[in-house]
């Protein structure tokens, strides 16, 4: 079996309210793989089917024991991952706002690595086929059954409002429209999110850029992006990116490697 990487979006209506795609990753003679992913405002499970995690960021095969069930949430930085040994892994990339819908009182600021997202006789089937057909069905089904509806009227307006205008409105702006005090919209986002809404905006205005220049325009120049994307200038692009990759936009560029046919774009260091 070669080095598999496959991106496929649920079909269950309501799940892909809140689901973005899932990926499959397999690598069955992986020795050392390391590579750097970098902020999105989505969040993460990965589900490894024999490995362990000692430390943030990095996984290693074991033989015969249980799967391992990660939750990432949203990050502000650089993020290194190290596998070591196999990998077989499946990924669900949640919208903001969304794991809240099918999983209850825990602390989604931080990373969660002793919880049970899914029971092993679930993961036993998932793992049983490399099929992204039948492997998409049955997550569409687990999830839905675990569906309970977690309302915020708050966050929900402000997420609509970031979105719509790609990260380019003031904190200020948007806690008027939504009529609320700022002190208390940044207090809703970091219980939410792990982040204050100014750097949730950042974060937007970031991959929005990336995806046009990686998906809808390569042509396009860096100024032509700062200018339709309400930055203050090329500059201020440039600081934006080196500050959530620690590189020039155009070195961020160049190194990347786009996975499957979402937005995941990493930089493979080995």
């Amino acid at each position: 079996m070669d080095f598999t990487f496959i991106t496929f979006r649920p079909k269950n209506l309501l799940v892909s309210k809140y689901v973005d795609y899932y990926y499959l990753d397999i690598k069955p003679n992986n020795i050392n793989t390391e590579f750097e992913c970098f902020p999105h405002y989505n969040t993460t499970i990965s589900l490894y089917k024999e490995n362990v995690s000692f430390n943030k960021g990095e996984v290693i095969f074991k033989n015969k024991v249980n799967p391992l069930q990660i939750f990432t949430p949203i990050r502000d930085n650089v993020f290194k991952v190290k596998q070591i040994g196999k990998v077989h892994r499946i990924v669900i990339v949640f919208k903001p706002l969304a794991i809240q819908q099918f999983y209850k009182n825990l602390n989604f600021n931080d990373f969660i690595k002793d919880y049970q997202f899914f029971s092993n006789l679930e993961l036993s089937k998932l793992f049983d086929t490399i099929d992204t057909n039948i492997i998409l069905a049955q997550l569409d089904t687990f999830l839905s059954e675990r569906f309970i509806e977690y309302k915020n009227n708050s966050i929900e307006q402000s997420l609509s409002l970031i979105f719509k205008h790609k990260g380019s409105l003031s904190i200020q702006d948007i806690a008027t429209e939504i009529k609320i005090s700022r002190r208390h919209l940044n207090r809703l986002f970091n219980f939410h999110f792990g982040v204050s809404v100014k750097k949730f905006n950042e974060i937007v205005l970031f991959r929005k850029t990336l995806e046009k220049k990686l998906f809808k325009n390569a042509e396009q120049s860096f100024t032509e992006l700062a200018y339709e994307f309400n930055y203050c200038d090329q500059s201020h692009l440039n600081k934006t990116f080196k500050n959530f990759t620690s590189n020039s936009p155009k070195s961020f560029l160049k190194k990347g490697t786009h996975l499957g046919n979402e937005d995941t774009f990493w930089h493979l260091i080995k």
